[in-house]
């Protein structure tokens, strides 16, 4: 079914539909989510959190704009509130974003390596690199997902591909040490 199918099923009140909106987006909202709060309960909580509102403001939904930038923003509005309430964050495990088929296609080394360095820069850069990256929005999708303007977006982009290209250097020297 359709993201406005169900949008119309929901509103309805069509238990089912909703049912089958949780299941075609829970497993990558969970990923999102760990990937945004760096741990994996923080993130089942959220996405938990996240259906819970969806259901809640889908009259607030705009039929005429894509469905999955409102979800997502919901979704990260969500793993913020949650991120700001805990104190002690978790790392999740570098097999979790091992799921992603484009990022399988690295070695398991140069994952985790990348994991890591992703994880380390700080929220202003990490989300939209998650995001673009991982989830595969687009730098408006990201501004309205994270109530930015789009060249910040693209500025923090900017700098977090900087970053982590100097932060991944060692590893390329470490993978390729004849060069």
């Amino acid at each position: 079914m359709k993201d406005n199918t169900w949008v119309k099923q929901i509103r309805f009140g069509n238990q089912l539909a909703f049912r089958q909106f949780y299941e075609a987006y829970a497993s990558n909202a969970i990923r999102t989510a760990s990937a945004i709060t760096r741990n994996r309960e923080s993130a089942k909580d959220a996405v938990q959190e996240t259906f819970i509102r969806v259901f809640r403001q889908i009259d607030s939904y705009d039929t005429n704009l894509p469905f999955d930038p409102w979800f997502y923003r919901i979704l990260t509005n969500e793993c913020l509130r949650l991120m700001k309430k805990e104190s002690s964050l978790v790392n999740i495990s570098p097999s979790d974003l091992a799921n992603n088929a484009a990022l399988a296609e690295a070695s398991f080394d140069h994952l985790a390596d990348l994991y890591d360095v992703i994880q380390a820069l700080d929220d202003g850069h990490r989300i939209p690199i998650i995001l673009k990256y991982i989830k595969g929005f687009s730098e408006k999708e990201i501004a309205d997902i994270l109530g930015l303007n789009q060249n910040t977006v693209k500025s923090r982009l900017f700098k977090a591909r900087k970053r982590l290209k100097v932060q991944l250097e060692p590893f390329e020297r470490e993978a390729n040490p004849g060069e």
